[in-house]
């Protein structure tokens, strides 16, 4: 990522020094969000440092270091431990879901799959081509099928076989969608019952590329089922990456893994200093 570079040098060109950059509309553009943004303007501005280009920077990598540092939830495991990944089309829930098994795989943990994306065929195939790839059991059901049921047929067979994961995809949709998140909630409340596990551990994947929408993203799935965190991918290609931040300091959100390509090795544990430091080189 080397968004924050190449925007710096385009503000440059345009208002001249460094010191002269207009930073709360560098850090938007860099997809802070705006109330983050205005957060660390006004920390800048407080410190008297609007003038004083590197360390301005320097006093933005700390704020969001802090912002980004607290301490996250453990994923769930045993019995087995539910990950639920909700979103909307296009984000890479079941690319995603894949990525996730063949990590918890090579730590020696045994995983389920719940096709959940009972909308599409497709979706089911997919999960299945991954399955059969990575050696992981699936459950799945008929087109158009209750996903509900899905979900708790697969809770029990995953429980059987004593998996440590049983990991959930689900269609893609809208949150402003009553009608289907309706259907996702009673998706949650049927694993939180049959699993004990209150509340559910839910993820929400997104694509990096998609800026501020990120945000609104966020705010709606987690009103609708309260969420646990939020895996983030396509950072690979032109995605900034300052969502991650934003959502973190306006919902308190943190970000469990990103996601740099397609390869089943590319999805990597978030780690603050890491990506601070790669956001600013």
């Amino acid at each position: 990522m080397s968004f924050w570079r190449n925007l710096v040098g385009k503000f440059v060109s345009l208002v001249g020094p460094k010191e002269q950059i207009d930073w709360e509309a560098l850090l938007i553009e860099s997809d802070m969000g705006i109330n983050l943004s205005q957060k660390l303007y006004a920390l800048l501005d407080k410190e008297g440092l609007l003038g004083k280009a590197e360390l301005a920077e320097r006093r933005i990598k700390n704020e969001l270091l802090h912002i980004l540092q607290n301490h996250k939830a453990p994923l769930p495991v045993g019995k087995p431990g539910v990950i639920l990944l909700v979103g909307v089309n296009g984000g890479g829930k079941t690319t995603t879901a894949a990525k996730l098994a063949y990590r918890f795989k090579a730590e020696g943990k045994k995983v389920f799959f719940a096709a959940c994306d009972t909308f599409r065929a497709a979706a089911t195939e997919q999960l299945k081509i991954w399955a059969e790839k990575l050696d992981v059991p699936m459950v799945s059901g008929k087109e158009g099928a209750d996903a509900a049921s899905v979900a708790f047929r697969a809770f029990v067979q995953a429980s059987e076989a004593q998996a440590d994961y049983l990991i959930v995809d689900t269609a893609g949709r809208q949150a402003n969608k009553k009608n289907l998140m309706m259907e996702l909630g009673k998706l949650k409340r049927t694993l939180e019952k049959v699993s004990a596990q209150t509340p559910l551990f839910i993820l929400l994947v997104v694509d990096g590329t998609s800026g501020s929408n990120i945000l609104v993203q966020a705010k709606e799935f987690n009103e609708a089922l309260g969420l646990s965190g939020m895996i983030m991918t396509k950072l690979d290609s032109s995605s900034k990456g300052g969502m991650v931040a934003a959502v973190k300091y306006e919902l308190g959100i943190p970000t469990y893994f990103i996601g740099r390509g397609e390869n089943l090795e590319s999805l990597e544990e978030f780690n603050p200093e890491g990506f601070v430091e790669e956001f600013f080189s």
